[in-house]
């Protein structure tokens, strides 16, 4: 199994849902979130004098996959949610070893 943390644009997270629901991702987390990257974000200035502002909104949306359906997920990621221009987000994906459905007591990708 695989943790996606997909960090995007907010105007992007229908996109987003579009094709975790396409590739059957069954639950995510979505968190309101600001900060910014190589570039720093943007500053604001007025008349010469920096208001900060650099911290720009994001979208952190967490799911967790099938190992076979996780690159799937990248690969449209990458594909429809690209603008081509800095700030369009990372993938971080990391490695779950388990998971338990609390309810029933199912481990692994049952208990998804």
């Amino acid at each position: 199994m695989k943790k996606l943390e997909i960090i995007i644009r907010p105007e992007r997270l229908d996109d987003l849902k579009a094709i975790l629901n396409e590739c059957d991702a069954h639950g995510l987390m979505i968190t309101n979130i600001m900060g910014y990257g190589i570039q720093r974000g943007h500053k604001r200035e007025y008349n010469g004098i920096d208001f900060g502002g650099n911290l720009l909104p994001k979208v952190k949306v967490e799911t967790i996959v099938s190992d076979e359906i996780s690159e799937e997920i990248i690969n449209l990621v990458i594909d429809k949610i690209n603008t081509g221009t800095y700030g369009d987000g990372k993938i971080f994906i990391y490695d779950v070893a388990d998971a338990v459905r609390i309810r029933t007591g199912e481990r692994g990708v049952d208990a998804l």
